[in-house]
């Protein structure tokens, strides 16, 4: 009897971290970039009674008698499938198509996203909502280079009428006789394995052990997704799903 309550209990358990799980997704239904994640359970050690036995001469083999005692949460799994565009306007916000995560520098630490509400701010550096600063090249530098922190306070000097962001990521700037020049470029890094990413808060992302080293470089290079400026990517939450998961982590939490 006591055994069957603490089997129960760590259901129990395990339904908790199911629902936490399930109102995160939910919560972060209109949040941008963000990535859903899920729940995997297994059964935690059985309690072996009696153990198998072989045939030995006109006896047949028995099986093993054992007893479980309950379930664990085996680990969570993100779902980086992409999310819908949503249309802003705002020429220094970028989505991308495909594969990859921007790169911004918090306060000297290295991390990943794939957020692209970026704006300038006072000093012309490229930042999330936050005061992160996204990275990548100054012109006239390029890949492999170590990217660094883009900062287009030339945009605010006068000697431009306006710029651009293509799909490669680069930030293309016109002058009044309509000449183009080149300030940035934009870095994306790819992971081995991005399910070994580790959320930070704030929209990002920090590599870990499991998730293989950072391979940066340009937008559009090797699976490297292409930009589309003036929109951000919207949450991949399945609303319909994470609410059917709801009831089911409900009822086994209930039972």
């Amino acid at each position: 009897m006591l055994r069957s309550l603490f089997t129960g209990i760590a259901g129990l358990g395990a339904h908790q971290q199911m629902l936490d799980v399930t109102a995160n997704n939910v919560a972060n239904v209109n949040t941008t970039g963000y990535k859903s994640s899920h729940t995997v359970f297994e059964d935690t050690l059985s309690q072996t009674l009696t153990g198998a036995g072989g045939p030995t001469g006109g006896v047949g083999g028995t099986n093993a008698q054992q007893v479980g005692l309950g379930v664990k949460l085996a680990g969570t799994q993100l779902n980086f499938t992409q999310g819908a565009s949503q249309a802003t306007g705002v020429t220094s916000n970028m989505l991308i198509n495909g594969d990859g995560f921007f790169m911004i520098d918090k306060g000297g630490q290295q991390l990943f996203t794939r957020a692209g509400n970026f704006t300038l701010d006072s000093a012309g550096n490229l930042v999330t909502p936050d005061g992160s600063m996204a990275m990548g090249w100054m012109s006239p530098a390029t890949p492999p280079a170590a990217p660094t922190d883009v900062n287009l306070a030339a945009l605010n000097s006068g000697t431009y009428v306006s710029w651009s962001i293509d799909s490669a990521g680069n930030v293309n700037a016109v002058d009044s006789a309509g000449v183009t020049t080149k300030l940035a470029q934009v870095a994306l890094a790819t992971f081995t394995n991005p399910n070994g990413l580790q959320k930070v808060g704030d929209s990002a992302y920090a590599a870990s052990a499991n998730s293989g080293t950072a391979a940066v470089g340009a937008p559009k290079s090797g699976s490297r997704g292409s930009i589309s400026s003036g929109y951000v990517e919207m949450s991949n939450v399945d609303l319909s799903q994470e609410l059917t998961n709801l009831i089911i982590s409900e009822r086994g939490f209930q039972a």
